[in-house]
């Protein structure tokens, strides 16, 4: 990277924690057993350091209150924790209450629910979910779009009927890098992004592709089509850790997106790296020393 992008905080829009349990963190199966343990702020943060990233978004990954208010007590005590995509029932009669209890929180700035795996592939477009969308409005939270390619054209008549609702999309919705499947993909992204209001990660790749046998080549049709349909300026990077450890170390799993990056001009670098992030959730962040590990 050249120097200026060095003076821009970067941020990594997309990173969880947790303290494991099998109960809780059922989706764990054996084939990922490297992720049956804990994965808190100490373990991220030196790996961040090492490869340039001043701050992170943690990001729900079980749906209860007792997370989200965990999440934001972790971001009280480690300031690199700029921000947090917590959880609370959008279906729920009281989902205002929900939100009241949570949203006076500075880092608390979206709400996201695990569509992937609701077994109605048209949840997005339920009457008491879109009630929960229009209250988060009223709280000034986006919320993020957690869903499978299938679910793209879904997910697009969904933030068409709320214009002035900030969404982002998560993973790029999991292309099937590993199989090679990009046309269905590509199309329903394409439309999606014609929404203004939509954002994405640059997130969860690797675990996409191959886990043992992966390379950066096999991602940029995916990342070429990112850029097509939402252009530098709705775009950003986000590592999906401790779950890309499953395929790649946290700096490899950065590296994908930061070499892409690597000959586009400096400012469309920026944007992606911690700008766009900073400009959609109203981050603050402060650069830290690039040289510090801590």
């Amino acid at each position: 990277m050249s120097a200026p992008d060095t003076r821009v905080p970067r941020v990594d829009s997309h990173q969880h924690f947790w303290r494991y349990d099998p109960q809780e963190y059922g989706w764990i199966d054996e084939r990922m057993s490297a992720l049956k343990r804990d994965f808190l702020p100490a373990d991220l943060e030196p790996q961040m350091g090492a490869v340039g990233f001043d701050a992170c978004v943690a990001v729900q990954a079980r749906q209860t209150l007792e997370e989200t208010a965990w999440l934001l007590e972790l971001a009280d005590r480690n300031p690199f924790v700029a921000g947090v995509v917590g959880w609370v029932d959008l279906c729920a009669p009281d989902v205002r209450a929900q939100l009241e209890r949570f949203a006076r929180h500075p880092r608390l700035v979206g709400v996201r629910h695990i569509v992937q795996g609701e077994p109605d592939d048209r949840f997005l477009l339920r009457p008491e979910f879109g009630r929960g969308i229009e209250a988060l409005e009223e709280f000034d939270l986006a919320y993020d779009i957690l869903v499978y390619p299938r679910h793209l054209p879904v997910a697009t008549e969904f933030v068409r009927s709320f214009p002035r609702q900030r969404f982002v999309l998560d993973h790029l919705a999991k292309p099937e890098i590993a199989r090679g499947e990009i046309r269905d993909w590509s199309r329903g992204l394409r439309a999606l992004a014609a929404e203004p209001n939509v954002l994405a990660k640059l997130s969860g790749l690797v675990t996409e592709a191959d886990w043992t046998h992966w390379t950066a080549g096999q991602m940029r049709p995916y990342l070429d089509a990112a850029f097509e349909c939402f252009g530098p300026s709705r775009l950003m990077i986000g590592s999906d850790w401790p779950v890309c450890t499953l395929a790649g170390d946290y700096g490899r799993t950065m590296q994908v997106v930061t070499a892409y990056l690597e000959g586009r001009p400096v400012a469309e670098r920026a944007a992606v790296l911690g700008g766009n992030a900073r400009e959609f959730w109203k981050l603050e962040v402060k650069e830290r020393s690039r040289c510090s590990t801590m």
